[in-house]
């Protein structure tokens, strides 16, 4: 028996859980957590999101955005290798709708948004003005991180 059918199951269950928990996170700063920091003060809202900016990098976090991107990458070779399992597009979906929707759209929208929000003095006239356009920009780029995830959790379900 081939190792990834040992490991078939037990592999879609942790990529669809660890795709929803990745998605909550989101959806919890997409609902309300940059809703809030948005209703305070900019210096205020600046320096929070400062420091949730570094704090957020912690094994922790770390293990439950990656690892989950991980399993993706791995049933996503699965589901290539084995196209002819009906529920090979599931796992290939999700796959993709995990590592370019939450991965990919972390690297190339929120990270940057963050950087340029690092380097701003949360009480300057510059810190003001990025922080009304981060606030709109980073909150549209969560929402994709979001739905991204949660889809790919169904989807990774579907496939179970």
């Amino acid at each position: 028996m081939d190792i990834f059918q040992t490991w078939r199951s037990p592999l879609i269950l942790f990529a669809a859980v660890g795709c929803a928990v990745s998605g909550g996170i989101f959806y919890a700063f997409s609902t309300f957590v940059m809703q809030a920091l948005g209703e305070q003060p900019s210096a205020s809202g600046i320096a929070t999101m400062q420091s949730i900016n570094i704090t957020v990098i912690n094994p922790l976090f770390m293990a439950a955005f990656f690892l989950p991107a991980v399993a993706s990458l791995i049933l996503a070779i699965a589901a290539l290798r084995d196209w002819s399992n009906p529920n090979s597009s599931y796992l290939l979906i999700g796959s993709l709708l995990y590592l370019i929707g939450t991965i990919g759209v972390t690297i190339a929208g929120n990270i940057p948004l963050n950087d340029a929000l690092a380097v701003v003095n949360p009480s300057s006239n510059e810190g003001f003005t990025l922080w009304t356009k981060f606030l709109k920009d980073w909150t549209l780029w969560n929402h994709v991180r979001t739905i991204a995830g949660m889809l790919a959790s169904i989807c990774f379900a579907i496939a179970r």
